[in-house]
């Protein structure tokens, strides 16, 4: 929901507000409708001014505590992310030190099956080499992307 605790907690009250309901599938306990109930259940004035002032002060307690379990829920959410990327270096680094390739070697090509096939279509079909067909069509016909299309032709054109 967001890239920092704070940045949560203020998007969260901000769609509260907006009066969109958020459900959170681990931490049910911070859905909107839960915090709504919590922020409801409160204790009502006596009429006594000195016991209403400590009912008003705990009512405020309650709600600085549920917005305080919403501010936690997403520093742990934070702190779970900031560790897996930390564990994430630490496992590239003890890989490498281990002599173990990350990633593809410098300069290896990938084996595309449909690589041959689809360049050997574009070979013949195509206005640029044997054929009579257009770019456009060319793409539709061998169902390829326009970046990979104009990879394959250009290094058809580079092997002539």
């Amino acid at each position: 929901m967001s890239r920092s605790a704070d940045e949560g907690v203020t998007t969260y009250f901000q769609l509260k507000e907006a009066g969109i309901n958020l459900v959170f599938l681990k931490e049910g306990y911070i859905n909107t409708q839960t915090y709504e109930e919590a922020s409801k259940q409160s204790i009502d004035s006596t009429g006594n001014e000195i016991a209403d002032i400590y009912i008003e002060a705990t009512n405020k307690v309650l709600e600085l505590l549920a917005k305080k379990q919403i501010a936690t829920a997403f520093e742990q959410a934070e702190k779970e992310v900031q560790d897996l990327r930390q564990r994430t270096r630490e496992g590239i680094i003890t890989a490498r030190l281990e002599g173990k390739q990350i990633g593809q070697k410098s300069g290896n090509q990938l084996i595309i099956k449909k690589k041959a096939p689809a360049m050997e279509k574009i070979r013949q079909n195509s206005r640029d080499f044997e054929g009579n067909l257009n770019d456009i069509d060319m793409m539709k016909l061998v169902g390829l992307s326009r970046n990979t299309y104009y990879k394959y032709k250009r290094e058809l054109r580079e092997s002539l």
